[in-house]
């Protein structure tokens, strides 16, 4: 593991898929940080900002002379990708000149990021080492993203993906499992599956929705807000697999908030992950499903 020579401000988030990356911190904070069900930024210390270029570049010197051989970079906070193209122009050339074996570059990115880049803009990032955006989609059905003051729209999130594909960058979508609540929970899962089908994203990955602190400022605006047993979360990720029409994206349903581990390309593998999900949803007594104390996060 590697110890970069970083003063971050804690907490840092990243990926899973990022644990070996340099995170790289090009903002602090989330410029939205309006989503009700999110408490990754809303302590004082996460107040957004966009740190200067030379604090940057500082932090790009200090990790290149401790740690020459980096591969992968994750551009952090929440929101890099709410910079100016020029500015993340510049830090996509300093990481080239600084780090000569470097592979790719990632970041989280907010679909309203992407309405303010054009193709071509995005194209020339690719062409300078950005490989990756995870884009939260959280649910494709515009009454949910209204309730959780996501500030984004079916249209909205399809259309940024739309134009992630076309300008050759990857993306990895994440849907939050339950987040509509038992009233809510089938057209969350049908809609959601209908903008990733829309969208044809590289990754799909579904999250249980969670509440570390409490749901308190979650209900301010969902007070009516059902949450979900574990059997009626299969029943909603079940409907969401089985509408999902996909041609050749990896699809994850493995992180720690997950009752059932699941893993597999769509569309090849469908059938399998709808038969191990069929099981669970028949049979949990049977099933190897993580237990409370095991998806604690």
């Amino acid at each position: 593991m590697y110890h970069f020579p970083i003063s971050y401000v804690e907490p840092v988030f990243r990926p899973p898929s990022e644990a070996k990356s340099f995170i790289l911190p090009l903002t602090n904070g989330c410029s939205w940080n309006k989503c009700t069900f999110c408490e990754m930024y809303t302590q004082e210390q996460k107040k957004f900002r966009a740190r200067k270029d030379q604090e940057v570049l500082d932090d790009i010197k200090k990790t290149a002379q401790a740690i020459p051989n980096v591969k992968r970079v994750f551009l952090a906070d929440g929101d890099a990708m709410v910079l100016p193209t020029r500015r993340l122009i510049q830090v996509l050339q300093w990481l080239k000149e600084y780090f000569p074996l470097l592979e790719r570059v990632s970041s989280y990115c907010l679909p309203r990021n992407i309405a303010k880049k054009t193709v071509e803009e995005l194209a020339e990032l690719k062409a300078l080492g950005l490989d990756i955006l995870y884009v939260g989609l959280e649910s494709g059905d515009d009454t949910v993203l209204n309730r959780v003051s996501k500030g984004e729209t079916h249209e909205s999130s399809v259309s940024a993906l739309r134009k992630i594909r076309e300008s050759g960058l990857r993306s990895s979508v994440m849907i939050l499992n339950g987040l509509g609540g038992q009233k809510y929970s089938k057209q969350h899962a049908l809609n959601s599956a209908k903008a990733v089908n829309e969208a044809q994203p590289d990754y799909v990955s579904t999250l249980v929705v969670s509440f570390p602190t409490g749901e308190d400022r979650f209900r301010r605006e969902f007070n009516d807000y059902q949450p979900m047993d574990q059997h009626q979360l299969f029943v909603e990720l079940r409907t969401f697999l089985g509408a999902l029409e996909l041609e050749n994206s990896t699809f994850r349903s493995d992180h720690a908030s997950n009752y059932l581990p699941l893993k597999g390309q769509l569309g090849a593998d469908k059938a399998r992950l709808l038969s191990e999900l069929d099981f669970a949803i028949e049979s949990p007594d049977k099933a190897v499903l993580r237990q409370e104390w095991q998806r604690g996060l």
